[in-house]
C-alpha cells in the first residue's frame, strides 16, 4: 500500500495541476503557526471548469461529486505549492468547507461533498479524516457547481 501522499496520488492516477492564481484581492494560502488555510478552489481540469451550472438543475449529483473531487485536487495542489512541494508535511486535514451551487429544493449537499472528502482520506490516509461544512448557495464564481476550501495542520 502507498504510504506517502505523493505515492497515493500516483496510485490514484492523479497528477496535480499548476495551482490556480487568485483572480482578486486575496492569496491562495495563508499560514499561521502550524495551520495552513487554503482559499476556495473551483473544479478546474486542464485549466477549464469541469462543469458549470446548478445542482437541482442542469448538473447531476454524479457530475457534482466529480467536480468536488477536482476542486479537492486543486486544494491539494495549493497545499503542495505552499509547502515547497512536500505534502508529507501535512499532519492533518482539519476541516473542509464545501459550497454547492443549487436550486432551493436541492438537499443532497453531503453526497456531493463526499467527492472532496473521499479524496482527502485517499491521499492523506487517517490524517485526511476531517471536520466539514457543506452549504448550498445560489451561485458561485464562473457558474461553477462546487467550490472547496481547506484548513490543514502542518509541520
Amino acid at each position: 500500500m502507498s504510504t506517502t501522499p505523493d505515492s497515493r496520488l500516483a496510485a490514484l492516477g492523479i497528477t496535480l495541476p499548476t495551482p490556480a492564481v487568485p483572480v482578486a484581492n486575496y492569496v491562495a494560502c495563508v499560514q499561521t503557526g502550524s495551520l495552513l488555510v487554503v482559499s476556495g478552489q473551483l473544479p478546474l481540469a486542464d485549466g477549464s471548469l469541469f462543469a458549470t451550472g446548478k445542482l437541482g438543475g442542469a448538473v447531476s449529483v454524479e457530475t457534482a461529486v466529480e467536480a468536488a473531487r477536482y476542486s479537492m485536487i486543486n486544494v491539494i495542489a495549493q497545499v503542495k505549492a505552499a509547502l515547497g512541494g512536500d505534502l508529507s508535511r501535512v499532519k492533518r486535514v482539519v476541516r473542509l468547507g464545501g459550497f454547492i451551487a443549487c436550486t432551493p429544493d436541492f438537499t443532497a449537499h453531503a453526497a456531493v461533498m463526499n467527492g472532496a472528502s473521499d479524496l482527502a482520506v485517499a491521499v492523506f490516509g487517517d490524517a485526511g479524516r476531517h471536520a466539514r461544512s457543506t452549504v448550498g448557495v445560489p451561485s458561485l464564481p464562473l457558474d461553477a457547481p462546487v467550490e472547496v476550501e481547506g484548513l490543514f495542520e502542518i509541520d
